[in-house]
Order: structure tokens, then sequence, then C-alpha cells
């Protein structure tokens, strides 16, 4: 049995912590280090398990390879020094501030040899890992994601809840499909970046996806539909479950108006491999390192969601309506 994964998770906001709560159960991976110039958070996140330091050089001949949870201005310089050492990383998304950065990194990552992967989580929730099997020559995919407002989100829609989807996407289509056509709008309601988008896309080989994504909404939605010639694949990432809706018998209206008529069935596969999709993350990077093979979402795919982001959000903002919207002033509500 091979020794577990030494690892440092560097960054204790939310998504950091959750990290390091999950890494503390794995048998695959030992969590040596919590890193934040916050003290407080970064003891927090550790527990009783790790150490918490404020730099990553107190830790970095320790470990074996690290967790990059931190704004994302940030994951160029940090993925460069773990790169330069030696160290295998998991860069949260999107992998870097610009794509010079993530090509940067990749490059990088490449010519050292070390394993990098990149934090699209939703490719390790179970209705997503698996649709592929269902689905056969996929006419039009539509993402739907929205969730409520949350001030500490500094990035757009685009960056910070899109990319998913178009990472998911990208997936569904191949690695073969290009991207022919990009187009969208969006409105700015409660920040200086976009809180609502909707986009539309066209691959190559046929196929074409539409998105709808939103920090607006009162509830939250993870959806992918995939409509195909004789079904359509609904995948709910909340509930981690997958729907098929098919056609069987359809009836008309006679020359005499009689009667319409149709009918159809609708199948729920068993997904027996549910968990929760950061441990499988997670593990995934410590199995990639121990078998020396990629991992499930390696650099290429995190650049590749990265340029789609780019000029989807350059579409959306050449289409956003010429007035921003604005809250309401205390005056006006009163």
């Amino acid at each position: 049995m091979s020794s577990p994964l030494r690892i440092a998770v560097i960054g204790a906001g939310i998504m950091g912590t959750n990290h390091a709560r999950v890494a503390k159960s794995l048998d695959a991976i030992e969590l040596v280090a919590v890193v934040d110039s916050d003290t407080e958070k970064a003891t927090a996140a550790a527990g009783e398990d790790a150490k918490a330091v404020r730099s990553l050089d107190e830790v970095l001949d320790q470990i074996d390879a690290a967790v990059v949870a931190v704004p994302t201005a940030f994951h160029h310089g940090l993925a460069m020094q773990l790169i330069a050492a030696g160290k295998h990383l998991l860069v949260e998304k999107p992998l870097a501030a610009t794509l010079d950065e993530a090509n940067e990194i990749v490059a990088a990552a490449d010519a050292a040899g070390v394993v990098m992967a990149v934090g699209h989580i939703e490719r390790f929730n179970a209705a997503v890992r698996e649709l592929p099997p269902l689905l056969d020559g996929p006419l039009h995919v539509r993402a739907d994601r929205i969730s409520p407002y949350s001030p500490r989100i500094l990035d757009g829609v685009v960056l910070d809840l899109m990319i998913h989807d178009l990472d998911i996407v990208l997936h569904l289509a191949g690695p073969d499909a290009n991207v022919v056509s990009v187009g969208g709008t969006s409105h700015r309601a409660r920040s200086d970046s976009e809180d609502m988008a909707t986009a539309s896309i066209a691959f190559d080989n046929g196929m074409t996806a539409s998105f709808t994504t939103s920090r607006l909404g009162q509830s939250k939605i993870r959806q992918i539909e995939v409509t195909q010639l004789d079904s359509v694949v609904v995948a709910d990432l909340l509930r981690q479950d997958i729907t098929i809706n098919r056609m069987t018998r359809h009836e008309y209206l006679t020359d005499e108006g009689t009667r319409y008529r149709q009918s159809g069935v609708v199948e729920i596969p068993f997904i027996d491999s549910r968990g929760e999709p950061l441990a499988l993350e997670l593990d995934d990077l410590a199995t990639a390192v121990a078998e020396g093979r990629p991992p499930r979402v390696d650099g290429q795919a995190g650049l590749r969601a990265l340029k789609l982001a780019h000029r989807v959000q350059e579409a959306v903002l050449e289409g956003a309506p010429p007035v921003t919207v604005t809250q309401p002033t205390k005056e006006a509500q009163s």
C-alpha cells in the first residue's frame, strides 16, 4: 500500500476550509498544513490534525502536493512556486486570472512532469459522471445555474459560476469539437461585475448549447438538460440524479378533428456512486499521483474552459443592456 499523499491547503476561506475538512477524512491523503496569513482562520481549518502556518515556505519541504484555494489573482504565483519545487497541485477554478498566466502554469507543469488538476468540482458529481454513456449524438445542451446573491464573490458570474457548465459542455462535446460562435447578454445589478448572464454557443460538430447563470435568484438550481433525437436527458446536479424522457407514441387530429394524443416513458437510471464531489476530486488527485496518470480534470481541460469563459465574458459584456440596474435607495424604499 502506498503512503498517503502529503498535502498543504493554501487558503483558509470557504473552499480551503472544505478542502481541509475533506482531506482529513481520506485515507489516501495526509493533511500536513493549512496556509493562510490569517492565523486564526488557518488554525480553525487545520484543527488538531495539521499545522497552521502563514507562509508556504514554512512547509514546502514537508509536502508532496498542495491545493491552491486562494483568490484567483494569486493562483499564478503560488502555482509556479509549487511547480518549481516539483510539487503536485490542484488549482481551484478558474485556473488563473489571465489566459497568459494559465498557459504559463500548464506549460510549466507539463515541463516539470508534475500532476496538476483544476478544481472543476462538478465533473465529480455523480450525475455528470453518468451522463456521457447515456448520450448519443446530443443536439443541444441547456445549462441552468442559479444562486442567491453573495457579496463575498468578486468575480462575475461567468468566471465564478458559468465556467462550471462551460467545462461540462466542453467535456460532453468531446476533445475534438471546436466552438465556432459565441453570443450572450448580461445584467449588472448588485455588483461591479455581471450578476446575471445568458450565453449561447455552437460547435463545429453541430451541437449547440445555451446557458443561464445568475446570482440574483431566490433558490439554488443546478441543472443540465440534453436534447437528443429520441430523448431528453435531464441531470439534476443538486440531487445527483438523472431523468430520461422518451416519446413513445403520437396521435394527431384526423380530418374529422377527432383527437390528438401522445404518450411517453420516463426512465430514472440507478446511480450507485453518489458521494461528496470534493472527496472524489481529492482522491482522484492522490490516485493520479500514485499511478502517474493525468487527473480527471487536467491543466488542458482547465485552460480550455477558461478560454471559452473569456470568450463568453466578452460576448455577454458586449450584449449587456446600456443601463446598469441599481439598487433602490432607502428613500425610494420608504
